[in-house]
């Protein structure tokens, strides 16, 4: 890798790097440690294309979760399945790992601006802004952002656009697959809003859980699916279909709510 080689989105990799390498390290004992991320069907990933990999999957708080994924990918890309033990793979971290967070919460202070550089592809949302409900039109560079990152590597996103659990999937996602095609790896992931606080800077209980499942590729018929059937197929694959709420207790519904509701307070 040359010293000044950039990325697409002309970002040094070398900065990057170290960037991935640092968060990589100081946050390994938040998923080893302090608590306990259950990993499965990470043996998935090394069988992978370098390129075109779309990954989605339900969201937990801001940063934790894909926190979690880099791990969890470089971690198997070095051999270890279902493990992240050793930190050490994550010192030649794979460079081409992109994941799509809105832009205004990657403006939010000094900290998010950083782990941007290490590979968001920021996009506006069409359907809240500072913490109102509005309507506006996609943004053409936002997608075209996230056909380039997949273009260079893998992308990962929450099409549900939200941490509440059992919020509709965003039609974008369906769009972005029926246009570019990418390899669809579902994930689905429990225990960081028990972990740490919305952001996902802060471990707020220690001794939790955390399970990260890793699905096989959805089967998706790119020409003839309609994008209501491919949102549909995604709601099922990452848990997040109304059907999987007729199976939580009543009392696990009213503590998440209860958990949303101090959570809004709160921040």
């Amino acid at each position: 890798m040359g010293l000044f080689k950039k990325n697409p989105f002309g970002h040094y990799l070398i900065l990057k790097k170290w960037l991935i390498r640092i968060f990589g390290i100081l946050t390994h004992r938040r998923y080893r440690g302090f608590n306990e991320l259950q990993i499965e069907g990470s043996e998935i990933i090394k069988n992978l294309p370098d390129t075109n990999v779309l990954f989605v999957s339900n969201h937990q708080t801001y940063f934790a979760d894909v926190t979690a994924m880099f791990h969890v990918f470089n971690a198997s890309l070095s051999g270890r399945v279902d493990s992240i033990k050793n930190v050490g793979y994550i010192w030649q971290p794979k460079m081409n790992i992109y994941y799509v967070a809105a832009k205004e919460t990657m403006r939010a202070g000094l900290l998010a601006r950083i782990m941007t550089y290490a590979g968001a592809v920021t996009v506006e949302r069409t359907w809240r802004a500072k913490g109102q409900e509005v309507k506006r039109e996609v943004n053409p560079n936002d997608t075209e952002n996230i056909g380039m990152a997949l273009k260079d590597g893998w992308v990962i996103t929450f099409p549900q656009g939200t941490t509440k659990p059992f919020k509709p999937i965003r039609k974008g996602t369906a769009h972005i697959i029926k246009n570019h095609k990418p390899v669809v790896i579902p994930i689905v992931i429990d225990g960081f809003r028990r972990s740490f606080d919305k952001k996902g800077l802060r471990i707020k209980k220690r001794g939790i859980l955390q399970s990260f499942q890793i699905k096989e590729p959805l089967d998706i018929d790119y020409e003839n699916e309609t994008i209501e059937e491919i949102v549909e197929k995604l709601e099922y694959a990452i848990e997040q279909h109304p059907t999987f709420l007729k199976v939580i207790a009543n009392d696990e519904i009213k503590a998440m709510e209860d958990l949303n509701e101090q959570r809004r307070f709160g921040y």
